[in-house]
């Protein structure tokens, strides 16, 4: 073989190695930067956040129940009162003159009731007497007049029957103008403080047959027991229990945590004023009332707080990160109807997504896994199936984990060693 023969193969060689190495590196798979972690065992406390305001378990909104000027205030906002204690008076003028109506009026009733009962007995013995003559000799009485006579006792009876149905409306009037009366005098109805003060002396009572807040005149508050009502979405409040614990943070205490224990859990929604009918788009919330156990002095009603209700809790279970959970369709649905007939709106129809984890295999290649999963903490979830202790899975990013498909090749992303510029070596 000469010279420029051997030359010539040798460049054959390789071109053809470097043309292989090309097309392997063409071929080859880049590798996804994703965080692995490994499944573990740790404590978990599942549990809803909501928000909502302070309030005394117990309180009073006093409010009118008749119309008039305020002429006397005897309370301020903020003070101490005790069941039975004076706090305004609402002009009774009016009232006083409609009691000396009713009384007249009843007092007039009466005298007719005792006129009517009169005539009636009169008419009564006038028609027994004539009985009595027309049995003896029919002819001194005729029957035309005994039927007369008989006419006014049924009259009379009639009249006094009205009579007493007049009078007993007016004692009922009387009565009414009285209730009325005694109503321009309002007296606290419990013991605590005054913790609104709505209106002022010389201003207008108003009763409430329209507006209830109009006619609240102050609210009295027994700041002794205090209380929260958190709004709850109704994908959580399934979850929540009468006695569930709670942590409560109130935003005029910042640095300090409360607790609580909830009380009642209202059985239909909470709808926004004016709302009548429920869209589909209208969140749906429901009232949870949380009992607080230890509140300081210094609260007021109307706080705004945040309360976080415990509603499981677990101790020393596999968890995995929340990020780490996906959701891939069931391709053996798709598989089962695949090239049959007519049945694409069926495979369409009965697609079923399955929750689960992709697993990093010895080589760095992910394989997606079902997974049962429990209660759900702050950052982890906890495992009921599918995994066991130490497996490696991918734990992030969340936008890698979605792009993520089968027999994917990952790796984890380099942790730059060096020093930052100025420090010490």
């Amino acid at each position: 073989m000469s010279k420029g023969m051997k030359w010539g193969l040798g460049l054959v060689v390789v071109l053809a190695a470097a043309g292989a190495a090309a097309a392997k590196a063409r071929s080859g798979e880049k590798a996804t930067e994703v965080r692995i972690e490994s499944v573990e065992k740790r404590d978990l406390v599942a549990s809803v956040t909501a928000s909502g305001q302070v309030q005394p378990v117990t309180k009073v909104d006093v409010a009118a129940d008749i119309s008039g000027r305020i002429v006397r205030l005897a309370v301020k906002e903020g003070e101490i009162v005790k069941r039975g204690q004076f706090l305004l008076e609402i002009d009774p003028a009016q009232y006083q003159a409609a009691v000396q109506r009713s009384e007249a009026a009843v007092a007039s009733a009466r005298a007719s009731e005792a006129q009517a009962k009169a005539n009636l007995q009169q008419a009564t013995r006038t028609y027994e007497r004539s009985l009595e003559i027309q049995k003896t000799n029919a002819a001194l009485i005729s029957v035309e007049s005994l039927e007369q006579l008989k006419t006014a006792v049924e009259v009379n009876t009639a009249l006094l029957e009205s009579a007493s149905q007049n009078a007993a409306q007016s004692a009922a009037s009387l009565r009414e103008a009285r209730s009325n009366l005694s109503r321009t005098t309002i007296m606290a109805p419990m013991a605590g403080k005054i913790t609104r003060l709505a209106v002022e002396q010389g201003e207008t009572a108003v009763p409430g047959t329209f507006n209830r807040d109009a006619a609240i005149l102050l609210t009295i508050s027994d700041l002794s027991a205090f209380e929260t009502k958190v709004k709850v979405d109704e994908t959580d409040v399934a979850r929540i229990s009468l006695g569930d614990s709670a942590l409560i943070q109130i935003d005029a205490f910042p640095d300090t945590t409360f607790t609580g224990r909830v009380v009642e859990i209202s059985n239909s929604a909470v709808r926004a004023a004016g709302a009548t009918t429920t869209s589909s788009e209208q969140a749906i919330d429901y009232e949870v009332t949380i009992q607080l156990m230890n509140p300081p002095n210094e609260t007021r009603p109307d706080f705004s707080a945040t309360a976080k209700i415990v509603t499981d809790q677990r101790t020393a279970v596999l968890t995995i990160p929340i990020i780490a959970l996906t959701v891939r369709e069931n391709e053996a649905i798709a598989a089962d109807t695949a090239g049959i007939p007519g049945q694409t709106k069926q495979r369409e129809v009965g697609k079923k997504d399955v929750e689960g984890v992709f697993i990093v295999g010895a080589d760095n290649k992910v394989t997606f896994r079902p997974v049962k999963v429990g209660i759900a903490g702050d950052k982890y979830f906890e495992v009921i199936d599918g995994l066991k202790d130490a497996e490696k899975i991918v734990g992030g990013t969340y936008q890698a984990i979605r792009e993520l498909k089968d027999g994917a090749l990952v790796k984890e992303p380099k942790v730059d060693k060096k020093p930052a510029a100025g420090a010490k070596t």
